[in-house]
């Protein structure tokens, strides 16, 4: 490099350090007086006087002159008059592919304590959504291998879609089936706001060493900070962001968007924001298209993103499962009382849609579709009326035709865990199961 060239590269290196003193803790909240610092930059607390010890915290707001930073860790040991030091940038995080396989924090750092990689590079956790005129159309399907969604909600490439759910349903053994089945060129998941128990076991049963060899997995447990769970969503979307801009398709998983946006009130009530619908925090529904908008297609590639969406009590026009639901390209319903029937995955065809499909899909595949959905819909709407015996054979041709078929719908809707099928398999299989009906 030319001296001139290290010159141009040194003038802008700022040399002096910044540094504050913490003024009080109340909290989540700790307040110090200074440093000049921005929204979003990475402060270090050091927690000893001989500034051995440090712990990482992010500002978040200001209150007169003083600085409001959360942590990333615990803050049992900071004491009033230790000493902030800003960075004066926001956090970033180191990605390459050597990272494919790996379990890593919100802060990217592997969660077995072992080196990073050599070779990766440095990028921020958060980044503007691409320019809506840059993303390209979604003109081809993505295999998910599971019959049910391949045939009757054909997902395309770059489609973002919320799979919403009450707890137990079966929502985290769906996304490992759709780990380890798909054609995605790899995975990104993040385990947001998981009981540390249920980690371990969703990436040894539900994901599997196969799953696991092509995904990164982000693990932000319940028991970490707030901005740490925050974080920890943030860095996924950032991971998948990395290898889209390297022109492949990636899967994007996010279990839970809802934990996300709990983590985000907590944020926004600890800095004074007033609580609006059901105690969400107006930050909150600022936050949530941010972060969804930045998946999909750009014009160098595509993450296809499935977001888990926990509704209370199924109630499926709770505040983050309506705004939530607005925003995606489509929602998968797992229905509780299908699940008591052990059917899986329990999702309910008649209230789930993908916003794409009629896009992507052949004329005679979305015609097929849509008869098994009639089909279904005249059973239910008769179901009563048949298990009590009162319907007469013979008396409505589509009901007769239901009660024919709905044995082998049912047959069709349900798949094991281990069961891997194609695309076209599970086309073939709709196709066929509608002719038998017309025959």
């Amino acid at each position: 490099m030319k001296t001139s060239e290290l010159v141009h590269h040194i003038d802008p290196i700022d040399t002096f350090k910044r540094f504050g003193k913490v003024k009080k803790v109340i909290g989540l909240m700790i307040e110090s007086l200074g440093p000049e610092s921005s929204i979003g930059d990475v402060c270090y607390i050091y927690i000893d006087k001989e500034k051995k010890k440090k712990i990482q915290a992010e500002v978040v707001g200001f209150k007169e002159e003083s600085v409001i930073l959360m942590p990333y860790t615990s803050i049992n040991e900071i004491s009033p008059g230790c000493l902030v030091e800003t960075t004066s940038k926001p956090l970033k995080i180191k990605i390459g592919m050597e990272l494919l396989g790996s379990v890593v924090d919100s802060l990217g750092m592997p969660l077995d304590e072992s080196p990073l990689p050599k070779g990766l590079h440095s990028v921020p956790t958060e980044q503007d959504p691409p320019n809506p005129l840059l993303r390209k159309t979604i003109t081809e399907s993505v295999e998910v291998g599971v019959r049910l969604i391949d045939s009757l909600l054909t997902v395309g490439k770059g489609q973002r879609v919320g799979i919403f759910a009450g707890s137990g349903v079966g929502k985290s053994t769906l996304l490992g089936m759709i780990a380890r089945n798909t054609n995605a060129d790899l995975n990104v998941i993040a385990l947001i706001g998981e009981r540390g128990r249920e980690v371990r076991e969703f990436i040894e049963r539900d994901l599997g060493q196969d799953g696991l060899k092509r995904s990164i997995v982000v693990v932000a447990t319940s028991d970490q900070p707030a901005l740490m769970r925050i974080k920890g969503a943030m860095t996924a979307t950032a991971i998948a962001e990395y290898f889209r801009d390297k022109g492949l398709n990636v899967m994007l998983m996010m279990d839970s968007v809802t934990r996300f946006a709990m983590a985000q009130r907590e944020v926004g009530l600890a800095v004074g924001e007033p609580p609006t619908t059901k105690g969400y925090t107006p930050s909150v529904f600022a936050v949530l298209p941010r972060l969804l908008e930045r998946t999909g297609t750009n014009q160098h590639g595509s993450i296809t993103s499935f977001y888990t969406v926990l509704v209370d009590g199924d109630d499926m026009n709770e505040p983050i499962a309506d705004t939530v639901r607005g925003i995606l390209d489509g929602h998968f319903v797992l229905d509780r009382d299908l699940a008591n029937k052990g059917q899986f995955p329990a999702v309910n065809i008649l209230k789930s849609v993908s916003r794409i499909m009629n896009h992507i899909v052949s004329v005679e595949h979305m015609k097929s579709a849509e008869k098994l959905r009639e089909i279904i819909s005249t059973y239910l709407n008769s179901e009563d009326l048949i298990q009590i015996g009162a319907y007469k054979k013979g008396t409505s041709f589509e009901i007769d035709k239901a009660i024919q078929l709905y044995p082998k719908i049912l047959s069709f809707l349900k798949q094991d865990t281990d069961e891997n099928m194609s695309i076209e398999e599970s086309v073939n299989q709709l196709m066929n199961l509608i002719k038998s009906g017309d025959s």
